[in-house]
């Protein structure tokens, strides 16, 4: 058996028959904090328990003015984060969700009904698919298909994320959103650890070294993500603190859309006025953790962030104004805006 064939048993075999409920983890890798927005969570009371019981995820992965649109959840697991947004996304909406460990599934799938009926919907608004996220032709999605593609805690057990963020840009529709929350370290993990199964179960063997990332974020055509939240993760067992407590793991969420980015943020004289027109978000709204826009007060902007906000689902709740026929240098994207909510990295760029 190769690598690659091992590594996806054991995520499998973890996932499938070592872990019962989410009290089986040992770290707090693969265990959702606080961080789930508070309009959010009125709609967890209408998910059945065993979904929620057996939900693994590490931070919140639900992006903002999502109503009508299509989303795919890769790696879904028991379905929860697909049946909370299928109250976001409404009867005109679908969520797919995409996972390759039938257990899970048949949890998912046997309570299709309960939440139609829940939800007071004519018709199911999800659809659970058994497939690879390294091939989401597996799952029988085409090119240019989805609007949005979130992924919670799952990318890191893929032995070939290359592939998964290639497959995610294929299915993108032009200005589709990339919206994923994984564990990410300061250093690259000891390759003797990329294998242990159960470093690999808790989320933390397969974690990305942030700059491979951006690497692989460039081979797969994207030039720009940006970061929206950033924890440190405890290993508080001993075991798993002896073999990997050198290493720095941090929990993460990041996105990006299908759009043409600059490699660097560039300044062409680009301002963005919100309209305020989210309802969840009267007031203002944060893009990443250097972009926060008051209602209504004009906030300067670089290329890509004009294009993040001209030419994606945003454009309806945005004024962009300005073009880039006059380039003037590069962006000052080092000082990050006040924002409202979310702790603002100090340390790194928008791009």
């Amino acid at each position: 058996m190769n690598t690659r064939s091992k590594i996806l048993q054991d995520v499998q075999n973890y996932y499938g028959k070592i872990l019962k409920t989410n009290k089986d983890l040992q770290t707090s890798a693969c265990c959702a904090d606080d961080s789930m927005p508070e309009y959010l969570r009125p709609y967890l009371k209408n998910i059945h328990e065993e979904v929620q019981s057996k939900f693994y995820g590490c931070a919140s992965t639900f992006p903002t003015s999502l109503t009508g649109k299509t989303v795919v959840d890769l790696g879904c697991g028991s379905g929860r984060d697909c049946y909370l947004l299928a109250q976001v996304v409404g009867p005109t909406g679908m969520v797919i969700g995409i996972d390759m460990t039938e257990e899970q599934l048949e949890v998912a799938r046997k309570h299709v009904d309960f939440h139609t009926q829940k939800l007071n919907l004519e018709k199911p608004n999800v659809d659970f698919r058994r497939g690879w996220i390294e091939d989401l032709t597996s799952a029988d999605l085409e090119d240019n298909s989805v609007d949005v593609v979130i992924s919670n805690c799952v990318i890191n057990l893929s032995p070939d994320k290359e592939s998964v963020f290639r497959e995610i840009f294929r299915v993108l529709k032009p200005g589709g959103e990339m919206y994923l929350s994984d564990i990410f370290t300061g250093r690259r993990v000891p390759e003797s650890l990329t294998t242990d199964h159960v470093l690999l179960g808790e989320c933390l063997g397969g974690a990305l070294y942030i700059e491979d990332f951006r690497r692989m974020m460039r081979k797969a055509g994207c030039l720009d993500y940006r970061v929206v939240s950033k924890n440190p993760i405890t290993l508080d067992n001993e075991d798993i603190q002896r073999k990997a407590g050198m290493i720095d793991f941090y929990s993460m969420t990041v996105r990006s859309f299908k759009c043409d980015f600059e490699d660097l943020c560039e300044n062409f004289g680009h301002v963005a006025y919100y309209s305020g027109s989210i309802p969840e978000f009267p007031h203002g709204i944060t893009l990443d953790d250097h972009h926060y826009f008051p209602t209504g007060i004009p906030i300067p902007i670089c290329g890509n962030t004009s294009k993040m906000l001209s030419e994606t689902r945003f454009s309806d709740h945005f004024n962009v104004i300005g073009d880039f026929s006059t380039h003037y240098g590069p962006f000052d994207c080092i000082t990050p805006q006040a924002s409202e909510g979310i702790p603002l990295n100090k340390d790194g760029a928008c791009c």
